[in-house]
């Protein structure tokens, strides 16, 4: 994996010299049909299944995570939904319009951490 040095700044301390740290290089994106490909080529799937597949998990997911679920996807790793809100003394004081921050964390699978242990790195 490539990287590059980018100084940053102490944001505890912006009068500090800045510092060079390293950050991943993006070397480019993988569309969709581009991994169903793959897929296609690794199974007996034809690209339409394999995209129909792909297709369904992507229009499947936010129906569970609005229920409240979270979303497992066994040895990729697990979406969820997660917010923030301000704190009150007590429940009388709350409304909804008080939750803000409102994402989808994803959290790796053990197995997908695994792959990536022994990574090379490179300077770009």
């Amino acid at each position: 994996m490539k990287y590059k040095l980018i100084p940053r700044s102490n944001p505890n301390d912006p009068q500090a010299a800045k510092k060079l740290y390293a950050s991943p290089v993006n070397d480019g994106k993988i569309s969709q049909e581009e991994i169903a490909e793959e897929i296609v080529a690794l199974s007996s799937l034809s690209r339409g299944d394999v995209a129909n597949v792909i297709d369904s998990t992507i229009d499947t997911i936010p129906k569970y995570l609005l229920m409240g679920k979270s979303v497992s996807l066994g040895d990729l790793g697990t979406f969820r939904v997660s917010f923030s809100s301000k704190g009150v003394n007590n429940a009388n004081e709350f409304n909804v319009a008080m939750i803000s921050g409102i994402r989808i964390i994803f959290t790796p699978s053990v197995k997908l951490k695994k792959l990536i242990e022994g990574i090379h790195f490179e300077k770009a």
